[in-house]
């Protein structure tokens, strides 16, 4: 048999409980991640937009890096919902069931964005690149013996370099981030339905007062 709690010992026992599980709480470090990497697919999709004018919306995925920073900021508001057990409040139940399904959206779309991305990266690796006849756009090929290849032109573009080069950088940088994001909804999920029918930590504990005497106010 442990030591009984006195009789003022509630609030304090729930302050130093709120204090210790202030860094840990589950969606805080998985919402941060998220909001991260949600940032950085966004800007890498920005200046991969600015490269060229012809790059079609899917090869710039900046769209992915903006539901995953809607996920994120759930994730974080919910931090605010006052904790029940058992999820008694049908605001906690529906935060935790948007994060849930937000997450899965994320999940689906850093996927197809990464697919997306490695089928662009896949074909530049094998074009050949040159001027156009006026300057303005670089226009590149299928390796092929076939007299009507294929050919991609990028719209605004100087020096072919940068499409060889710096788009083909983005195209491996999102796809990296993409990967990772994907994982890191998944991991979000994951441990969703793993805690569905588990007490954990979310937002702000509630603890009841207890008066002199053991009984609860």
């Amino acid at each position: 048999m442990g030591p009984k709690r006195g009789p003022g010992a509630g609030p304090e026992h729930c302050d130093e409980e709120a204090r210790t599980c202030c860094g840990c709480r589950f969606p805080l470090l998985l919402s941060l991640l998220q909001l991260a990497l949600g940032i950085a697919v966004t800007v890498v999709g920005f200046l991969m937009a600015s490269v060229s004018s012809s790059l079609l919306v899917r090869d710039t995925p900046f769209w992915a890096g903006i539901i995953v920073c809607l996920v994120a900021y759930l994730g974080l508001f919910m931090l605010c919902v006052s904790y029940q057990v058992d999820e008694r409040t049908c605001i906690q139940f529906t935060m935790k069931l948007l994060y849930f399904l937000l997450s899965a959206l994320g999940l689906t779309v850093c996927v197809l964005a990464a697919a997306f991305v490695a089928h662009h990266y896949a074909q530049l690796v094998q074009l050949t690149c040159g001027p156009g006849p006026l300057g303005d756009a670089c226009h590149c090929t299928m390796p092929s013996a076939e007299p009507l290849r294929r050919t991609f032109v990028y719209r605004d573009v100087a020096d072919c370099s940068s499409v060889t080069g710096t788009l083909a950088a983005f195209l491996l940088t999102q796809l990296v981030l993409n990967l990772v994001c994907s994982l890191v909804c998944l991991l979000a999920c994951f441990l969703m339905w793993k805690h569905r029918y588990q007490v954990f930590y979310v937002g702000t504990r509630t603890c009841a007062l207890t008066a002199p005497g053991g009984q609860k106010v």
